[in-house]
């Protein structure tokens, strides 16, 4: 399978949304070091026989170029201030977003969708700028078109200008003016200082500071071997067995990202031979457009999640009740609320430059089961597999994906996939647990 690259074109606003260069800053969420990577993912669209006369790479260009005039700062640079060395951005007349056309010789059926793909070639679907080009261009996209007619998006985005909430609504206001729409139906809201501010003075206490710790000179990401990617499925007949003993064991009922989470966070643990009296961290991103008083107001784009953590002894997760992990899980979402938040903020004003960390133990995870990403359709219905690529997410290095298994194949497979990222040498062990879920051998 050979990806040939064809054009890169800068695409530029098609009206000037400013009449002159400017700066705007950055919120402490956007700041926060842990957001200075570039995320990447992928869509992928099957040829429906829709009659357009258009090619998809012209029509997206065109939508592109549309959206840019409300979202411009997509095609802004990432810069450092002199006076805290925080990101902000650079808006410039002459600045786009660089949208790559490539082709491949193949057709996505033969690639079964993408539902399990390889990652190397998947790998070339996707922008991948280094550090210093991501600053320079914090969103570039790729089109591939395949031999059926069929065509990937891949979107490589700064985490400084959006999380994932941020970027869909983004691609949607794309996908609306793709398919015709002479207005936005969402006005986007960037007023990031304003909203996410820090208190006067600030004030952290509890649950930021047993989570955080400062390390001068440390790095955001630890650095691991080498790792890999592995997609392992989850059946429900599995996954209800599963919550029904923790709910007989326990009393409580546990959702499927407690309960597997728990189930997953061990056996990486366990996978990965940790030191038992060693802190490992649980975390996952929590949206908090609604637990802020005042709410944040509808449209805003901007990084609009904050990282929670579950904490254990290595050997307490390894030794005790399962029931017991998926329980600490469920209690940390109490301390979502806005005090949490605004501690978080203020944490991060008074501590920038001190090497705020949660550690090195860190496994990151997140559920892009139900982020509605069918809902951006360029005229040719919506992506039927969307695939996360990033290797760096809330501190981790070894990120865990719930994800839906291709719409293309829903008729085929029950339950959901669960794409894992780990040090290879720690793979082996990992798939023994695996199989023990699959036989329900859980305990």
């Amino acid at each position: 399978m050979e990806v040939k690259i064809n054009e890169t074109t800068l695409i530029s606003p098609s009206s000037p949304p400013f009449n002159q260069d400017h700066v705007l800053p950055l919120s402490h969420l956007d700041t926060d070091r842990n957001m200075n990577v570039t995320f990447r993912y992928l869509r992928v669209y099957l040829n429906n026989g829709a009659d357009h006369k258009q090619q998809p790479s012209n029509v997206i260009a065109a939508a592109l170029s549309s959206a840019l005039v409300h979202y411009y700062p997509l095609a802004g640079t990432l810069r450092r201030r002199d006076t805290d060395n925080r990101l902000e951005v650079f808006c410039s007349g002459d600045k786009g977003v660089p949208l790559i056309n490539g082709t491949v010789n193949c057709t996505l059926e033969s690639l079964n969708y993408l539902d399990d793909p390889d990652y190397d070639f998947v790998e070339r679907l996707v922008p991948d700028p280094n550090q210093d080009d991501g600053l320079i261009n914090p969103c570039i996209l790729q089109i591939t078109a395949f031999e059926c007619g069929g065509y990937t998006l891949g979107a490589a985005l700064h985490h400084a200008l959006c999380d994932g909430l941020g970027a869909t609504q983004f691609f949607n206001v794309m996908a609306e003016l793709a398919r015709g729409a002479d207005r936005i139906s969402v006005e986007p809201v960037w007023d990031r200082t304003s909203l996410l501010s820090p208190r006067e003075p600030p004030r952290f206490e509890g649950a930021v500071k047993e989570f955080l710790r400062l390390e001068k000179g440390s790095e955001p990401y630890g650095h691991a071997g080498k790792v890999v990617r592995e997609c392992f499925n989850v059946k429900d007949e599995s996954l209800d067995r599963f919550k029904s003993l923790l709910l007989e064991k326990s009393g409580s009922n546990f959702t499927t990202f407690e309960a597997l989470g728990a189930f997953l966070w061990r056996a990486k643990v366990k996978a990965a031979g940790i030191n038992g009296d060693e802190i490992v961290k649980f975390t996952y991103a929590m949206n908090i457009r609604r637990i802020l008083k005042p709410a944040l107001p509808f449209g805003y784009w901007g990084n609009g999640c904050v990282p929670m953590y579950a904490q254990l002894l290595a050997k307490e997760l390894l030794d005790q009740p399962i029931w017991k992990t998926a329980e600490v899980i469920k209690k940390s979402k109490m301390n979502a609320s806005d005090e949490y938040v605004r501690s978080f903020i203020d944490f991060q004003d008074v501590h920038f430059g001190d090497g705020i960390t949660a550690g090195n133990r860190v496994s990151g995870f997140t559920d892009w089961r139900h982020l509605g990403h069918s809902t951006v359709d360029f005229g040719w219905g919506g992506p039927v597999t969307v695939l996360p690529l990033s290797r760096k997410l809330l501190g981790s290095v070894e990120p865990c994906f719930f994800l839906p298994y291709s719409s293309a194949n829903a008729g085929e497979k029950d339950g959901f996939k669960v794409l894992i990222t780990l040090e290879e040498t720690a793979l082996g062990v990992f798939k023994k647990e695996m199989e023990k879920f699959s036989s329900q051998e859980f305990l």
